[in-house]
């Protein structure tokens, strides 16, 4: 299946050629039937000569209902742009011409109609001539009468022809699924329409509905007025929703694959075609079947920022319409070049955003969104519409490769700062070095951290009596050479002050792993503990105080605090009696 939106000034045919082509009625309303004139949106299908079907989004002409004519052509690929024989190119061909150029349609045809009535000639070539103009360029021409039904047959090679020239669609990509109607069915619920452009749909899939926090769920599927399990784009479908309320969502409502799109009222765009100089400070934003007021603010030359009236599910590259509903026309079209824009609050901000949108065009591009914003989680840039072709360097977080680099120098240079200013202190806490460095989250800094570097105990640091300043450091070696061959004797207080270990550096060197603090004032080298194991395992079993203090060589002001430090780490067990065992 393709889709086709057409287009073209009220009364010039547009549903007369649908109901010719498929033998459907378009117009759904019992007033579009008694007016002669198409409302809101039509929908109808036929099998071409190939064998591959076509359905119509079938449009208003009339100036008042541009709006209902955006909602049908925005997710649309292609477009059969009607113009009547009699009447030729009209104020309404143009703007629809200029809505479609405007939204990037790329592929279509021109259907002249009412060729019964006048020469086809000459509308046919002013109408090529304001297309060409476009983003359609040249598209192929079919003069037709929906009265008699002559050109019906060449239209429909024509269509077919078409079809064969439309890109292949993108079904394993996510969801974006644009509302065009909500109605309730008796006793299925609630069922919405719109035109798949991409993607897959099953019975069962869960989706999120745009804007709204609870999941919704595929109850049923039907497409060309057949029950499906599945639909593929690009197509026309019909969703029945289960537990979903009619009343939550209508047109320029969206359905989602969860997870996957970007849902903001802040963008950057590009604006195409002829950027108007005056541009309203207020317009209307069309995208897929949305409407949605926004606040423009003036950037570069053809670049300008966009607040949405509320958030609107958007990705890089988006191509919309701002319309001026005051005025009854296309102001001009948008591409989307940054859908999580960063704030502009001071003096100079918006110039040089201005130079940065002026290198971007449009195209996702992980190496550049890197390079902008340093740092980014993986799933932020995937719901931006940004594809991730790289591993993390920590976590589900990017990094641009250089900044990381710099970050990685950082890290060493803050540390050395920190050192010097706490020379006491085993090394820098890792929250103090993350806001040193303006990183948003603990597994940064600890993915930063390299040899010679370590973290221990929540800080950042030399390993050992290294990260000690030297006179801690020279106090240490000579505790570890006057008491290396006696590793249970601990110095005296006052000759721990001899030594330039006061309570301070005492810490700085227990916290570095240098000492290992028994008691207030008590300290022994750092492996003492695994060779009193080894001691007191060879003494017989059970061991009393006495003995161990006997065969540890060592005083009751040290015995007392080391059994205990071993009792709570396991290595001995004491008994009722107050002996002990050692634990194997």
């Amino acid at each position: 299946m393709f889709v086709v939106a057409t287009a073209g000034h009220v009364d010039h045919g547009k549903s007369t050629l649908v109901r010719a082509l498929t033998g459907m009625e378009p117009d759904r309303w019992a007033e579009e039937r008694r007016r002669g004139m198409t409302i809101d949106l039509g929908f109808a299908w036929t099998t071409l000569p190939s064998g591959g079907t076509v359905a119509f989004v079938d449009v208003p002409g009339h100036e008042r209902f541009v709006p209902n004519m955006l909602a049908g052509v925005g997710p649309v690929p292609a477009a059969l742009i009607v113009v009547a024989a009699d009447e030729g190119w009209m104020p309404q061909s143009a703007e629809h011409l200029a809505a479609l150029d405007a939204l990037g349609v790329a592929y279509g045809l021109l259907v002249v109609t009412r060729s019964d009535l006048a020469d086809p000639g000459p509308a046919t070539a002013h109408a090529q001539a304001q297309i060409a103009a476009t983003s359609l360029g040249t598209v192929e021409a079919v003069a037709v009468s929906g009265l008699t039904g002559a050109g019906l047959p060449e239209l429909r090679t024509a269509l077919d022809r078409l079809a064969a020239r439309l890109p292949a669609p993108t079904v394993h990509d996510p969801v974006r699924l644009w509302v065009d109607r909500s109605f309730t069915v008796r006793g299925s619920g609630t069922v919405v329409t719109g035109t798949l452009g991409a993607g897959r749909l099953r019975v069962g899939d869960e989706l999120e509905l745009a804007g709204a926090d609870e999941p919704v769920r595929v109850r049923g599927l039907h497409s060309l007025g057949e029950a499906r399990s599945e639909a593929t784009a690009v197509a026309r479908v019909a969703v029945n929703l289960r537990g979903t309320s009619r009343d939550r969502l209508g047109r320029g409502d969206a359905l989602l694959t969860p997870g996957r799109f970007h849902h903001t009222d802040l963008v950057d765009v590009r604006l195409t075609g002829d950027p108007a100089a005056d541009l309203p400070a207020t317009l209307t934003l069309h995208l897929g079947s949305a409407a949605v007021p926004v606040r423009v603010r003036p950037l570069g030359p053809d670049t300008v920022r966009l607040r949405l009236a509320r958030p609107l599910p958007l990705l890089v590259g988006d191509r919309a319409l701002l319309r001026d509903p005051g005025r009854h026309h296309v102001a001009g079209g948008v591409r989307v070049l940054d859908v999580a824009p960063p704030p502009l609050a001071r003096r100079g901000a918006a110039v040089a955003r201005a130079q940065v949108l002026a290198e971007l065009d449009g195209h996702p591009d992980l190496a550049g969104e890197l390079r902008r914003r340093r740092l980014i989680q993986a799933g932020t840039l995937i719901r931006m519409g940004v594809p991730v072709h790289v591993a993390p360097v920590a976590g589900d977080w990017l990094a641009d490769p250089a900044h990381w680099r710099r970050l990685g120098d950082q890290v060493t240079e803050e540390v050395a700062r920190y050192a010097r200013d706490h020379p006491l202190e085993p090394g820098m806490p890792v929250d103090a070095l993350r806001q040193r460095l303006a990183l948003p989250d603990r597994v940064l800094v600890e993915a930063l951290v390299r040899p010679p570097l370590r973290m221990h105990a929540g800080r950042v640091g030399a390993a050992g009596a290294d990260a000690l300043p030297e006179p801690v450091a020279r106090a240490v070696r000579r505790v570890r050479a006057e008491y290396g061959d006696r590793p249970f004797r601990a110095p005296e207080a006052d000759h721990l002050v001899d030594l330039g270990l006061g309570p301070r550096e005492i810490g700085a060197a227990v916290r570095a792993g240098a000492l290992l603090r028994l008691a207030d004032n008590v300290v022994l080298l750092p492996d003492a503990l695994d060779d009193a194991v080894r001691v007191l395992a060879g003494l017989p079993q059970p061991f009393t105080l006495s003995a161990a203090r006997q065969a540890l060589d060592t005083t009751r002001r040290v015995a007392v605090p080391l059994l205990e430090l071993l009792d709570r780490r396991g290595a001995t067990r004491r008994l009722p009696d107050d002996a002990r065992i050692v634990v194997t």
